[in-house]
């Protein structure tokens, strides 16, 4: 048994182990998978002094509690929320120790949706095909957390970063993504295409790692039938039989048969990590690059 290890004292509604993913599978069936917000991710990597691909919890909407087997160095980031260490109150987006035996308890987000908790030395369960992330879709990676589970960590890389509080973006009010048109926008009519970018949308509460989806105006086919299966890349926005936009996060499928309309721009995808639902969106035309 080692010592330098997490023992989860409350997993929460849903907590997983995630890092930088595993890109470059998608040809065997493998979606990329990784933190949902990883401007969150690398910052909580960064404050503890470990290397942007060391692994994190990543929780969502109350977070998590985790006791410490040895003396560690922790930070909490993303979705704002309370941090409390031994029953007191902690920094949230700063360096934290926490001694050997204490309780650390990550918890509900006042804003936002997903906290992210990275340990000095990072989260050390097996990787699988090089990323230690957890996919949801797939199963590879590890279990989401349960009450009870050990999570070894690795050894300090670095010193950990001297700030008293590190600025992180608000979770977005309205949600805008920039998308560029196609590359199935001529299965649309022209109304749909135009109803997509001026007419109103919300985040539902049926969104998760695998994809955003939206409440709003049914965007109207022109051609009927299915396409066969094509490659999805992250970011794509399928629209399924009810019409409704749905944007594919992390744990997308790699392949799906419902016509893209549109591909919002990568660096969108971190604010669509942290909407909450009912929160407006409004997709944004831009030119091909």
């Amino acid at each position: 048994m080692t010592d330098r290890a997490l023992v989860v004292a409350r997993a929460g509604a849903l907590t997983t182990v995630q890092d930088r993913g595993r890109p470059g599978y998608a040809h065997l069936g493998v979606p990329r998978s990784g933190a949902l917000d990883p401007l969150a991710a690398n910052l909580v990597n960064r404050l503890v002094g470990n290397p942007p691909d060391a692994a994190v919890l990543e929780t969502t909407l109350n977070g998590c509690a985790v006791r410490a087997r040895s003396t560690v160095t922790v930070a909490v980031g993303g979705a704002p929320c309370p941090v409390a260490v031994g029953g007191r109150p902690a920094a949230w987006g700063a360096p934290v120790v926490v001694p050997a035996g204490e309780l650390l308890e990550v918890g509900a987000a006042t804003a936002g949706v997903r906290s992210y908790l990275a340990v000095a030395g990072g989260v050390a369960v097996e990787p699988v095909l090089g990323s230690r992330a957890t996919d949801l879709l797939s199963g590879l990676g590890p279990a989401p957390l349960t009450d009870g589970t050990v999570l070894p960590l690795g050894a300090p890389a670095g010193p950990p970063a001297r700030v008293d509080g590190a600025p992180q973006p608000r979770p977005p009010a309205e949600l805008v993504l920039r998308v560029t048109p196609g590359p199935r926008d001529d299965w649309f009519t022209a109304r749909a295409v135009q109803d997509l970018t001026t007419r109103a949308y919300r985040v539902s509460a049926a969104s998760n790692r695998i994809g955003l989806r939206t409440e709003g105006p049914a965007l109207e086919r022109a051609r009927s039938g299915e396409l066969p299966s094509e490659g999805m890349v992250l970011g794509a926005v399928q629209v399924p039989p009810d019409g409704r936009p749905v944007v594919f996060l992390a744990d997308h499928p790699t392949t799906g048969g419902y016509p893209v309309i549109a591909v919002v721009r990568t660096a969108d995808l971190p604010a669509a990590a942290q909407a909450l639902p009912g929160t407006p969106v409004r997709f944004v035309p831009v030119r091909r690059r």
